[in-house]
């Protein structure tokens, strides 16, 4: 079993921020090389998903003694400029969170596919990697156009059928209109990745999703 978290915590003292997505999925990579050097590593392996002509191309994807194993990684990021070990980090707003959950909620339906039995690895981690706390925050009202894809601190289920609610405006789901159907049930467990002080912006921390493979059903 990979120790994603184990991982996470090695990484943030070496690198508590980064510029970019493609900068954090570069160092994880190189992590995990440092980390285990006998592994089979790949960056966007593409592949299609079962069943489909649709490509997936996974971020990081490893085989260590035997065992495959696929992650997503997402970071996104409330504007932030900090100095860390000599570098400066001037970090954009990316604002509109509703299309960004839908899309992390996506990285793992796409994984629930990815690990299906026509092309199996053993197990799969979707992460997000933020400064924004709205993310792990529990939302303040009830009549949200993103109900069903929040993955706030503490949200107990996350599963099935998942859809923007009746309010949601077209721009804010543009090329994001179908559900998200989701096999299994999750549970979002937030944890601290790093932090600059107390100010808004300068905490980061973390989701990790582990998804298991589909298993085979024997009538």
């Amino acid at each position: 079993m990979l120790d994603i978290h184990g991982l996470m915590a090695v990484l943030s003292s070496r690198r508590p921020i980064f510029h970019s997505e493609a900068d954090f999925q570069h160092a994880f990579a190189w992590h995990i090389h440092e980390t285990l050097p006998e592994c089979d590593l790949r960056l966007e392996r593409e592949q299609f998903l079962p069943g489909t002509q649709e490509r997936m191309a996974t971020d990081v994807w490893i085989r260590v003694s035997g065992v495959a194993i696929a992650i997503e990684l997402k970071y996104t990021n409330r504007a932030l400029q900090e100095e860390c070990n000599g570098e400066v980090f001037a970090l954009r707003d990316h604002g509109a969170q509703p299309p960004r959950r839908y899309d992390f909620v996506k990285d793992v339906q796409r994984l629930e596919q990815a690990l299906g039995l026509h092309n199996p690895a053993d197990y799969g981690f979707a992460v997000l990697l933020t400064n924004n706390s709205t993310y792990w925050s529990p939302p303040r009202q009830d009549n949200i156009i993103d109900s069903d894809f929040r993955i706030h601190d503490g949200r107990q289920v996350l599963s099935g059928n998942l859809q923007w609610s009746d309010n949601a405006g077209v721009g804010t789901m543009r090329n994001r209109e179908n559900p998200i159907q989701l096999r299994n049930s999750y549970r979002m467990r937030w944890r601290d990745y790093s932090s600059f002080g107390d100010k808004p912006g300068q905490t980061f921390r973390y989701v990790a999703i582990e998804i298991p493979p589909r298993q085979e059903i024997t009538l």
